[in-house]
């Protein structure tokens, strides 16, 4: 579930990218995304390699705490995204906190 919520947020990202014309601050977050995303897919592969599912989704309560992690990380990645958009920004205003 953790890859399916991650994937998802990952394919919102590069269409608002590809449709604002490709903008960098955007570009920025969509490789945070598909990051995320490829984390999760060695993850399963991982599991392969050890002979387990590469996705578990026979316990309903397991499902609901993926989809917690799955919405935390997304959560977790908007919020470096919105850091980093913050620091460019002063970078790109000439704004310093230096006196």
């Amino acid at each position: 579930m953790t890859l399916v919520i991650t994937t998802a947020a990952a394919i919102a990202a590069s269409i608002v990218w590809y449709v604002t014309g490709r903008s960098q601050r955007v570009a920025a977050l969509a490789l945070i995304y598909w990051g995320a995303s490829l984390m999760w897919c060695v993850d399963g592969f991982a599991n392969l390699a050890h002979g387990e599912a590469f996705v578990e989704l026979a316990d309903g309560a397991q499902m609901v705490d993926d989809a917690i992690l799955g919405v935390t990380v997304v959560t977790v990645g908007l919020a470096i995204w919105t850091i980093y958009m913050l620091i460019t920004h002063q970078r790109r205003t000439g704004v310093s906190t230096r006196q």
